[in-house]
């Protein structure tokens, strides 16, 4: 049998610890589901997470004169929101639109994302110091890294912004499907 000194300072701590960084992880993904409009999923991830919530609690309620349940619900807290922010960062759900300005010749830049499978959107505007590209593309975020490498290899020094899209409708809207590899780079990139 475990010692009850042993059961009160490292046991009940290390559940608690673990419980709120799986419910905090929990609760960051289900406030990410609700600002994606996925309101199935959303309920069935907050009934985990307040499960799971309500017996840690109860623990640090159960024994408030230990310390070490308090310091391991706060840490198991800010722990769990890294974790969730992580998990979310993997699961990379929904579509962002990624707009890039650039000074310089989009030309070469806008015929490797096409022929790379992104669907773009482009237009020439006036910008502060003359003409300037604009460009959008929208994208699965999985997509966002290659899309980055793309604009740092043709033009490193191009101005982006990337948002979040929480739903998008119609032809357009769906993100083209990959076309096969080997189509080489275009000679000239801008600087």
């Amino acid at each position: 049998m475990i010692p009850v000194e042993v059961q009160t300072y490292v046991i009940l701590p290390i559940f608690i610890f673990f419980a709120r960084i799986a419910d905090v992880s929990f609760g960051t993904l289900r406030i990410i589901f609700i600002s994606r409009g996925l309101k199935y999923l959303a309920p069935i991830v907050g009934f985990f997470e307040i499960s799971i919530w309500l017996m840690a609690i109860s623990q640090v309620l159960t024994n408030m004169g230990h310390y070490s349940a308090f310091l391991a619900y706060a840490l198991g807290f800010a722990v769990g929101n890294f974790v969730g922010i992580l998990i979310e960062e993997k699961v990379a759900m929904g579509v962002s639109v990624i707009r890039i300005i650039t000074q310089y010749s989009a030309f070469d830049l806008i015929e490797y994302l096409k022929s790379s499978g992104f669907r773009t959107t482009s237009t020439e505007a006036q910008g502060q110091y003359g003409s300037v590209s604009i460009i959008y593309t929208v994208i699965k975020r999985k997509q966002i890294p290659e899309v980055l490498d793309i604009l740092k290899e043709y033009n490193p020094n191009a101005f982006y912004t990337i948002e979040d899209v929480r739903s998008a409708g119609g032809s357009f809207a769906q993100v083209a499907p990959k076309p096969v590899r080997g189509v080489g780079r275009f000679s000239r990139k801008a600087k």
